[in-house]
Protein backbone atom coordinates (compact mmCIF):
# COMPACT_ATOMS: atom_id res chain seq x y z
CA UNK A 1 0.00 0.00 0.00
CA UNK A 2 2.64 2.28 0.86
CA UNK A 3 6.11 2.02 -1.38
CA UNK A 4 8.33 3.08 1.27
CA UNK A 5 9.61 5.64 -1.63
CA UNK A 6 7.18 8.17 -2.50
CA UNK A 7 3.54 9.13 -1.84
CA UNK A 8 2.22 7.08 -5.36
CA UNK A 9 -1.26 6.11 -4.39
CA UNK A 10 -1.42 8.80 -1.81
CA UNK A 11 -3.50 12.08 -2.01
CA UNK A 12 -3.89 15.28 0.59
CA UNK A 13 -7.57 14.64 1.58
CA UNK A 14 -7.73 18.63 1.20
CA UNK A 15 -5.72 19.50 -2.06
CA UNK A 16 -5.28 22.91 -0.96
CA UNK A 17 -4.06 21.81 3.16
CA UNK A 18 -0.67 22.44 3.97
CA UNK A 19 1.75 19.88 2.54
CA UNK A 20 3.10 18.22 6.65
CA UNK A 21 4.09 14.75 4.79
CA UNK A 22 7.56 13.29 3.89
CA UNK A 23 9.31 9.84 2.82
CA UNK A 24 12.32 9.58 4.79
CA UNK A 25 15.06 7.85 3.32
CA UNK A 26 14.75 4.92 5.87
CA UNK A 27 11.00 4.14 3.86
CA UNK A 28 9.50 6.24 7.07
CA UNK A 29 6.18 7.99 6.06
CA UNK A 30 6.19 10.80 8.11
CA UNK A 31 3.79 13.64 9.15
CA UNK A 32 5.75 16.62 10.85
CA UNK A 33 3.25 19.52 12.77
CA UNK A 34 5.28 21.49 14.79
CA UNK A 35 3.47 23.09 18.43
CA UNK A 36 2.36 26.53 16.66
CA UNK A 37 3.21 26.14 13.55
CA UNK A 38 0.24 25.53 10.21
CA UNK A 39 -1.52 22.08 11.24
CA UNK A 40 -1.08 18.81 8.70
CA UNK A 41 -3.45 17.58 5.87
CA UNK A 42 -5.47 13.86 6.39
CA UNK A 43 -3.52 11.87 3.89
CA UNK A 44 -5.64 9.21 1.60
CA UNK A 45 -4.98 6.27 -0.30
CA UNK A 46 -6.09 6.89 -3.68
CA UNK A 47 -7.81 3.29 -4.11
CA UNK A 48 -11.04 2.54 -2.01
CA UNK A 49 -11.60 -1.15 0.04
CA UNK A 50 -14.76 -2.67 1.47
CA UNK A 51 -13.63 -5.90 3.76
CA UNK A 52 -9.63 -6.22 4.87
CA UNK A 53 -6.77 -6.64 7.14
CA UNK A 54 -4.62 -4.09 6.84
CA UNK A 55 -0.80 -4.09 9.08
CA UNK A 56 1.20 -1.45 9.76
CA UNK A 57 3.75 0.13 12.32
CA UNK A 58 3.14 3.74 13.56
CA UNK A 59 5.50 5.45 16.13
CA UNK A 60 4.23 9.32 17.91
CA UNK A 61 6.07 11.17 20.58
CA UNK A 62 4.05 11.49 24.05
CA UNK A 63 1.25 13.36 23.47
CA UNK A 64 0.89 13.28 19.56
CA UNK A 65 -2.63 12.45 17.99
CA UNK A 66 -3.38 10.98 15.19
CA UNK A 67 -5.77 8.39 13.42
CA UNK A 68 -5.49 5.41 10.98
CA UNK A 69 -9.48 5.60 9.44
CA UNK A 70 -11.02 2.69 8.26
CA UNK A 71 -12.60 3.25 4.69
CA UNK A 72 -12.45 6.95 5.66
CA UNK A 73 -15.13 6.38 8.20
CA UNK A 74 -14.10 4.63 11.60
CA UNK A 75 -10.72 5.95 12.87
CA UNK A 76 -8.54 3.25 14.76
CA UNK A 77 -7.08 6.18 17.20
CA UNK A 78 -3.31 6.51 17.36
CA UNK A 79 -2.24 8.62 20.36
CA UNK A 80 1.21 8.59 22.38
CA UNK A 81 -0.46 8.50 25.84
CA UNK A 82 1.19 5.81 27.64
CA UNK A 83 2.07 7.71 30.64
CA UNK A 84 -1.75 7.83 30.81
CA UNK A 85 -2.73 4.33 31.45
CA UNK A 86 -6.16 5.25 31.15
CA UNK A 87 -8.49 3.40 29.09
CA UNK A 88 -11.22 5.33 27.01
CA UNK A 89 -13.41 5.86 23.41
CA UNK A 90 -10.21 8.54 22.62
CA UNK A 91 -7.06 6.36 23.88
CA UNK A 92 -4.42 5.09 21.99
CA UNK A 93 -6.08 1.74 19.89
CA UNK A 94 -9.77 3.21 20.99
CA UNK A 95 -12.12 2.89 17.97
CA UNK A 96 -12.35 6.51 18.43
CA UNK A 97 -15.36 8.27 20.10
CA UNK A 98 -17.01 5.13 19.80
CA UNK A 99 -15.16 2.45 21.93
CA UNK A 100 -12.21 1.76 24.25
CA UNK A 101 -9.85 -1.16 23.77
CA UNK A 102 -10.35 -4.06 26.09
CA UNK A 103 -6.33 -3.20 27.31
CA UNK A 104 -3.71 -1.05 27.48
CA UNK A 105 -0.86 -1.89 25.47
CA UNK A 106 0.87 1.72 24.60
CA UNK A 107 3.97 1.80 24.20
CA UNK A 108 6.31 4.58 25.22
CA UNK A 109 6.64 7.47 23.18
CA UNK A 110 9.54 7.03 20.00
CA UNK A 111 8.73 3.44 20.09
CA UNK A 112 7.44 1.60 17.20
CA UNK A 113 3.94 0.19 17.81
CA UNK A 114 2.20 -2.58 15.63
CA UNK A 115 -1.25 -2.73 14.39
CA UNK A 116 -3.19 -5.16 12.64
CA UNK A 117 -6.72 -4.03 11.74
CA UNK A 118 -9.63 -6.11 10.10
CA UNK A 119 -13.03 -4.68 8.74
CA UNK A 120 -15.65 -7.15 7.43
CA UNK A 121 -18.86 -5.49 6.94
CA UNK A 122 -18.73 -3.47 10.10
CA UNK A 123 -17.27 -5.80 12.46
CA UNK A 124 -13.78 -4.28 13.61
CA UNK A 125 -11.01 -6.50 15.06
CA UNK A 126 -7.91 -4.64 16.16
CA UNK A 127 -4.95 -6.63 17.29
CA UNK A 128 -2.19 -3.51 19.37
CA UNK A 129 1.16 -4.77 20.33
CA UNK A 130 0.31 -8.45 19.81
CA UNK A 131 -2.70 -8.37 21.97
CA UNK A 132 -5.85 -8.09 20.55
CA UNK A 133 -8.02 -5.24 21.75
CA UNK A 134 -11.04 -5.26 19.93
CA UNK A 135 -12.75 -8.81 18.92
CA UNK A 136 -15.74 -8.15 15.74
CA UNK A 137 -16.87 -5.23 17.23
CA UNK A 138 -20.26 -3.86 15.77
CA UNK A 139 -19.67 -0.28 14.71
CA UNK A 140 -22.03 0.59 11.64
CA UNK A 141 -21.36 4.51 11.63
CA UNK A 142 -18.68 7.21 11.37
CA UNK A 143 -16.85 7.77 14.47
CA UNK A 144 -15.95 11.42 13.67
CA UNK A 145 -13.68 13.43 11.29
CA UNK A 146 -14.97 11.07 8.24
CA UNK A 147 -14.87 11.62 4.62
CA UNK A 148 -18.95 11.06 4.18
CA UNK A 149 -21.29 9.00 5.91
CA UNK A 150 -21.81 6.17 3.31
CA UNK A 151 -21.48 3.28 5.49
CA UNK A 152 -22.31 0.82 3.24
CA UNK A 153 -19.75 1.84 0.27
CA UNK A 154 -16.15 0.99 -0.27
CA UNK A 155 -13.73 3.75 1.01
CA UNK A 156 -10.30 4.84 1.25
CA UNK A 157 -7.54 4.44 3.91
CA UNK A 158 -7.11 8.10 5.60
CA UNK A 159 -4.27 8.97 7.97
CA UNK A 160 -4.69 11.64 9.96
CA UNK A 161 -2.65 14.36 9.84
CA UNK A 162 -4.22 17.47 11.17
CA UNK A 163 -3.55 17.36 14.92
CA UNK A 164 -0.03 16.11 15.40
CA UNK A 165 3.67 14.04 14.27
CA UNK A 166 3.42 10.27 13.71
CA UNK A 167 5.49 8.23 11.59
CA UNK A 168 4.41 4.82 9.34
CA UNK A 169 6.20 2.03 7.82
CA UNK A 170 5.42 -0.98 6.54
CA UNK A 171 1.53 -0.26 6.09
CA UNK A 172 0.10 -3.35 4.02
CA UNK A 173 -3.31 -4.23 2.81
CA UNK A 174 -4.97 -7.74 2.16
CA UNK A 175 -8.34 -7.41 0.53
CA UNK A 176 -10.83 -10.23 1.70
CA UNK A 177 -13.64 -11.35 -0.21
CA UNK A 178 -17.14 -9.54 0.14
CA UNK A 179 -19.45 -11.09 2.41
Amino acid sequence: MFNGMDLTGWKLRNPAGHQSWSVEPDGVLKNTVEKGGPHGTDLMTDEKFWNFTARYEYMTPDGSNSGFYLRGRQEIQILGDHKSGVLTKGCNGAIYNFKAPDKFVTKPGGEWQTAEVTIIGHRITVTLNGVKIHDSILCNQPTGGQLDDKMDVPGPILLQGDHGTVSFRNIRIKELPKE
